[in-house]
Formats: structure tokens, C-alpha cells, sequence
């Protein structure tokens, strides 16, 4: 939990505060991406700017945070994938959960996009990149996966599956960027 400094133990509805701009703070972040402002979030926490303040350190440190454990999750999707006894299984269930995360999150996809330089994010992304590359070679070793293929090419693959809300004069579908990373997934597998 973030604290204010000098902060040990808040009291109960100052927890409550901090959980209530936390989830607002997500929220704004997934829909603005890096470009959310502390008034945004204070207002949909319901709090005034003087809360906001005493309960975060700033908003870097915020939104630092916020994708810091969302970063950490996807991380976590890839070693688990890694010890799926089925390789393909296993990268289809970190696949999905990639492109589904940076779907839903503007803030996630800024940060991945390297937009976020200065929150700090730099080893996390690290441990990322490095999990998911054990990830696509175990696949690749394993068969399931396309031999010709860098593992770095398969992080730029999978976030194409995220569609623009319009093209050609037509609207992406609610699903779209599942309906786009099965077609993808079957140009990764192995034939």
C-alpha cells in the first residue's frame, strides 16, 4: 500500500482512501493511458485533491505502482505458462492473457510502448522480456512454435491482435482482438 511519508499505520478511513484511489487510479489509467491527472483520479475516487496528496506520494508513484503489479502479473502468466506440462497450451493461455491485458489498458499499453521512462518500470519490463522469451523458446523447442521466428518478434505479433476501432468504414467488433489472435496464433504454430 502506498503511504504518505512519515506514514506507518493509517487509520481505517484512510485505507479506505488509499484503496478508493488506487481503483480509481486503475481505472482512469486503463482508460488515458499515462495522460490521467490527479484530479481525474481524485474525483472519481471521491475525494478532494488534499486526500489525493496526503495519501500518495505522487502521481508517478502511483501509477508507477499500478503498473508495476500489472506488469508483475503478466510475468508471472509467462513463467507459469512456462511449466504448462503443454507447451502450445501454455502459450496460448499467456498469449491471450498478453493481448487481453494490453487491450484493456491505455496505461499498460503506454508503458510497454516505452512511454513511461520515468516511472521506473525498466526492470520489470526486463523480467518480462526474459520470461517471455524462455516462454517462446521452450514452445519453439518443443515443436509447437515456428522454428524461423526470433523470440522478440512474438511480443510485436501478439500486440497487433489489439484492433483500431475503426477500418475501412467498419467497427471492430467487442471481441475483436480475439477473433484477431486466433489467426495470428495459427500463423505462430509450427505446421
Amino acid at each position: 500500500m502506498l503511504l504518505a511519508q512519515g506514514e506507518t499505520r493509517p487509520r481505517a478511513d484512510a485505507r479506505r482512501n488509499v484503496e478508493r484511489l488506487i481503483a480509481a487510479a486503475r481505472q482512469a489509467l486503463d482508460e488515458q493511458g499515462l495522460a490521467v491527472t490527479t484530479r481525474d483520479i481524485a474525483h472519481r475516487a471521491g475525494v478532494g485533491l488534499g486526500t489525493l496528496y496526503r495519501r500518495v506520494p505522487s502521481l508517478d508513484a502511483l501509477l508507477a505502482a499500478i503498473l508495476a503489479d500489472i506488469i508483475d502479473e503478466m510475468t508471472d502468466r509467462a513463467r507459469r505458462a512456462v511449466d504448462d506440462p503443454d507447451p502450445w497450451h501454455g502459450f496460448v493461455e499467456f498469449a491471450e492473457a498478453y493481448v487481453r491485458l494490453r487491450a484493456s489498458s491505455c496505461g499498460l499499453h503506454d508503458a510497454l510502448s516505452g512511454a513511461a521512462d520515468g516511472l521506473d518500470l525498466a526492470a520489470r519490463i526486463n523480467q518480462l522480456q526474459r520470461a517471455t522469451r524462455r516462454l517462446v523458446q521452450r514452445a519453439q523447442h518443443a515443436g509447437v512454435i515456428r522454428d524461423d521466428l526470433d523470440w522478440r518478434d512474438v511480443p510485436f505479433v501478439l500486440a497487433t491482435a489489439i484492433p483500431a476501432d475503426h477500418t475501412i468504414g467498419l467497427e471492430a467488433r467487442p471481441d475483436q482482438w480475439r477473433r484477431n489472435l486466433r489467426v495470428i496464433l495459427d500463423g505462430l504454430r509450427q505446421s
